[in-house]
């Protein structure tokens, strides 16, 4: 059955006194009447929107399936469209999101119309973009977290033998980070790992990808390159962040790195754990260098 509106009536004034934005538009989805919250909430006069279409408040991209849907609510048989969340356009051209429902009406002269109720969900919905972010990097550096990178890490294994292409780890310190916290306080040490890190990802090739497993540890994976490869790639990182002086206290750091390369079979516990020894032998060694796994490795001999 298809709910009746009386033109002019009291719905009408409750319609302009809701709280939420409510619009009427006819069968061919121009707007009829706009109520405050609407016009507050996409920021035009009633006057910008009475007449235009419905589409003037969608992403262009949404045009036509937008419109489809409406024509075949307005000719369907429910009385109720199922709540859908969309991205809107506002007068500012900036996206906003919704929860929009709709009914179908007549009004007093038989004609459909279609009244559309809407619900701003766009803090709600960047608070779970934040979430799913914060989900996966880390909130200082934006860097991968180590959930995230372990996880990503087991992928570009499962690549590597798929396509029978090297993969290389380095497991990277940053050399007496304490000092930095204890000499210059938590802020400071704060700014060094944030700087490190973007340091980090803009020196490494664009597929590379650099994790922070935590406090002044990180992981870099590089696909497709040998163990070689990958320790002239992690010198050169560690070459620039010898030579420059991070945060306002202008502070010269120094990073050590253990590379290994995946072997035949090799799972990512054992490849973590050749690069975390050669790590190790790189701080016993004096800090400030690269070291590689002595393992003999098939992969490396044959690109040798």
């Amino acid at each position: 059955m298809t709910l009746m509106l009386e033109p002019f009536d009291n719905t009408e004034t409750v319609i302009r006194a809701a709280p939420i934005g409510i619009c009427i538009t006819d069968a061919e989805g121009h707007f009829e009447m706009v109520n405050p919250a609407y016009c507050d909430f996409y920021g035009y006069r009633e006057e910008e929107l009475l007449g235009q279409h419905f589409t003037l408040v969608v992403p262009e991209a949404d045009h036509a399936s937008m419109n489809d849907l409406h024509q075949r609510f307005v000719a369907g048989d429910s009385d109720l469209e199922d709540t859908q969340e969309c991205e809107v356009l506002g007068k500012d051209g900036q996206p906003r999101n919704i929860l929009a429902k709709a009914a179908r009406i007549q009004d007093g002269r038989g004609e459909v119309k279609k009244v559309t109720f809407v619900v701003d969900i766009s803090e709600r919905k960047a608070m779970e973009q934040r979430l799913e972010y914060l989900a996966h990097h880390d909130e200082l550096t934006g860097l991968l977290n180590r959930r995230a990178g372990l996880g990503l890490l087991e992928e570009e294994i499962q690549r590597s033998r798929r396509y029978a292409t090297p993969l290389c780890v380095a497991s990277c310190d940053l050399d007496h980070f304490k000092r930095v916290n204890d000499r210059h306080g938590h802020a400071v040490g704060d700014q060094v790992l944030s700087e490190s890190a973007r340091m980090m990802k803009e020196t490494m090739r664009q597929h590379d990808h650099v994790i922070r497993l935590g406090g002044e540890e990180f992981l870099i994976l590089l696909p497709g390159v040998t163990q070689e490869q990958a320790s002239q790639a992690v010198e050169r990182l560690r070459q620039r962040l010898a030579m420059t002086p991070v945060a306002a206290a202008r502070i010269h750091l120094t990073l050590s790195a253990g590379i290994a390369q995946l072997a035949d079979g090799e799972e990512a516990d054992a490849l973590l754990e050749r690069a975390d020894r050669a790590l190790y032998g790189a701080k016993h060694k004096g800090r400030n260098q690269v070291q590689e796994t002595a393992e003999a490795h098939p992969a490396s001999e044959s690109a040798s």
